[in-house]
């Protein structure tokens, strides 16, 4: 089990809060909608209001077709 200050940094990180979105979130919960990276407010994109990474999740998902063609930026999900 974590010892007193490890749970209270746990506790205090959990606790910290960031605005993104037009909303506050806590740090660990500003999150991308497909593969759960955790973000940073202003560094990812948003889509129907829920924030995603921007490489490669929002450009697979929602960028031009075609987006890498199958070179090294190419990512599709199933």
């Amino acid at each position: 089990t974590p010892s007193v200050p490890q749970l209270t940094h746990l506790l205090s990180a959990a606790a910290e809060k960031v605005t993104s979105l037009g909303k506050d979130w806590h740090r660990p919960c500003l999150r991308c909608e497909k593969c759960n990276k955790t973000l940073t407010s202003g560094g990812h994109a948003e889509h129907d209001g829920k924030p995603y990474c921007n490489h490669p999740c929002y450009a697979a998902l929602f960028g031009p077709k075609g987006f890498g063609r199958g070179g090294a930026e190419s990512h599709t999900f199933k």
